[in-house]
Formats: structure tokens, C-alpha cells, sequence
């Protein structure tokens, strides 16, 4: 991606140069990030993919969150700066030239970052690689503003208001300020721990579908993803008269049943306790010699009963 943009990024500047528009500057100079954020990218897969040492037990993977939130600040340093350019063009006037040409130069990047956007995403799902991910959408959202672009260069190519090339200028860096802030702030909330709640649906879907008969229950569901690397807390419900043998037989089943349908490699810390009377009514285990009161009905996992430190109950 870096020798990419790099590419990419001369190819723009040639077209401000032909061209001196601003609102060609502007696609340009917004290319710059993409260079900085791909050489800081490469640098974070390498130390992402370090193993995990004494300093790091959890491993290094919280790199990729730290480049996506640089990639995010640069780049709403990037529609600052497009934003005070644009404005002070209003007051220094200059001619624009060959704008047929800025069109094909444009239209060009525009695909170009379609292509590699669709690329960075697909792989980045198939590696669990968030920064994958988040420069995909980066270059998705540069192919959007690059369409504006060239909207707005055909209307002053045919209409010649020459003023109208600083108002784009303008809305496209307001359009990267704002997409560097939502890089930032999922920075800022994946450093923090927020719940990934399509992956802990995906998990939730799995357990349910190859529930054992002696998982009664499950709780304190979390998940923390460091990188591509995935770790999961649980609290299982076992029978309370199986020996620790059996009982650490069912939690290894758990977590090879996870690490075989997830991707991406995966660490778990399941606690295992045993069931009280209160868990029989939901208790589906059959012929159970030590069931204190009937079972009722089998209690289906979902996020709302999951996620809570507390075990269920009818």
C-alpha cells in the first residue's frame, strides 16, 4: 500500500500543477496522509506480529489501533488545513487551467483507490486485521470525495465559475475532517475496550448451535480483540458432581468448538462453576440423579443474558 500511495500521491500533484486548482490540491495533499499512515501501517503489522513476551503477556496487537487513531489525526490535520487553503483562495485568486486534464488524473486515483479500498478490506477480514480494515475504508471514502471531485470540476469545466473550485475544496475537506474523527474516535473506543458486538453475535450464534447437553449455563461473556489476535472470558455452568477431570474436558471442548469456527488466533479464561438448584429448571442434562425441581424450558444464550455477571434463573 505505501509504494501505492506514494504512486498515486505524484500522479495528483501533477494534476494541481497543470491544473492550480485547489480543490485538486486538496485530493493531493490528503494523499500525503496515505504516505505517512501506510510507512506508520507497515511499521505496526511488524510489531503486531511480534509473539507475546514478558512485558506484553496479551501480545502486541494494540499497535493497530494506536496507527489507525494517527491515521485519523493526521488526516483531520489534513481537512484543517484543505479548509483554511480553500477559504483563503476566496481572497488570492488563481487561474485554473486544463481542467479536462485534472478530470482524467482524477477519475484515475479515484478507481485506483476503489480497487485497492475493496482489496485492504477483503484481506483485512479474511486476516482479522483492523488497520487492514480501517485503511480500506480510508481509501473508499478518498474513491467517494475523488467522485465529488469530479462532479464539481465538470460543472466548472462547462460553466466556467472558477469560484466554485474553492467551495469544493471546501466540502471535500470537511468530508475528510469527518473521516478522519470517525478513524479516531474507533481508535480511541478499540484502546478502550468497547464491545464488539458483531463479533460477540457471531460467537453467541456458535455456542448456541453446539451447545453440549452438560453446558447449562454461560455468562460474563466478554471479548478483547488485540489486533488479530482474539482474547475470551466466560463463566460456564458444569454439573456440580463431575470430577475436575470432566469438567476441564468440557471447557477444553469450548474452546476447541471457538478456536475452530473463529478466526484468527484465539486465547480463552473460562471459569468453570458448578450448578446450584436454582439452575435445574433450565438444566437440560436427562436422567440427572441430583435435579432438585423439574426442568421448564432450555434457555436460549443471547447478548442480553450473556454479557451480564450473573447466572440465570427462571
Amino acid at each position: 500500500m505505501l509504494f501505492f500511495s506514494i504512486v498515486l500521491t505524484l500522479i495528483k500533484f501533477s494534476a494541481y500543477i497543470i491544473t492550480h486548482s485547489n480543490a485538486i490540491l486538496t485530493d493531493a495533499l490528503e494523499n500525503i496522509i496515505n504516505v505517512v499512515a501506510g510507512a506508520f501501517a507497515l511499521f505496526s503489522i511488524y510489531y503486531a506480529s511480534l509473539p507475546k513476551d514478558e512485558n506484553h503477556p496479551y501480545g502486541h496487537g494494540k499497535v493497530e489501533y494506536l496507527s489507525v487513531g494517527v491515521e485519523g489525526g493526521l488526516i483531520i490535520i489534513a481537512g484543517g488545513s484543505i479548509i483554511l487553503k480553500a477559504v483563503m483562495g476566496f481572497f488570492h485568486k488563481v487561474e485554473i487551467e486544463s481542467i479536462d486534464i485534472g478530470l482524467y488524473i482524477t477519475a484515475f486515483g479515484g478507481i485506483c483507490n476503489l480497487l485497492m479500498g475493496r482489496y485492504l478490506i477483503r484481506h483485512g477480514k479474511l486476516k482479522n486485521s483492523s488497520l487492514m480494515i480501517a485503511d480500506g475504508k480510508h481509501l473508499l471514502a478518498d474513491t467517494i470525495s475523488s467522485a465529488g471531485l469530479i462532479v464539481g470540476l465538470t460543472i466548472i469545466y462547462f460553466t466556467k465559475l472558477y469560484w466554485l473550485d474553492n467551495v469544493i475544496a471546501i466540502l471535500l475537506g470537511l468530508y475528510i475532517f469527518y473521516a478522519g474523527y470517525k478513524l479516531l474516535k474507533e481508535s480511541v473506543n478499540s484502546l478502550l475496550d468497547e464491545a464488539d458486538y458483531e463479533k460477540l453475535e457471531h460467537l453467541v450464534t456458535i455456542l448456541n448451535e453446539n451447545r453440549a447437553e452438560k453446558w447449562i449455563d454461560m455468562h460474563n461473556l466478554r471479548v478483547l480483540k488485540y489486533g488479530a489476535h482474539l482474547h475470551i472470558d466466560a463463566h460456564i455452568t458444569l454439573p456440580w458432581y463431575d470430577n475436575l477431570e470432566y469438567s476441564h474436558g468440557e471447557v477444553t471442548a469450548v474452546e476447541n468448538l471457538i478456536k475452530d469456527k473463529l478466526e484468527g488466533e484465539v486465547e480463552f479464561f473460562i471459569h468453570a462453576d458448578p450448578c446450584l438448584p436454582s439452575s435445574c429448571p433450565i438444566c437440560v442434562v436427562k436422567n440427572c440423579a441430583e435435579r432438585k425441581s423439574e426442568f421448564v424450558k432450555r434457555l436460549d444464550w443471547t447478548l442480553e443474558n450473556l454479557l451480564p455477571d450473573k447466572k440465570h434463573e427462571l
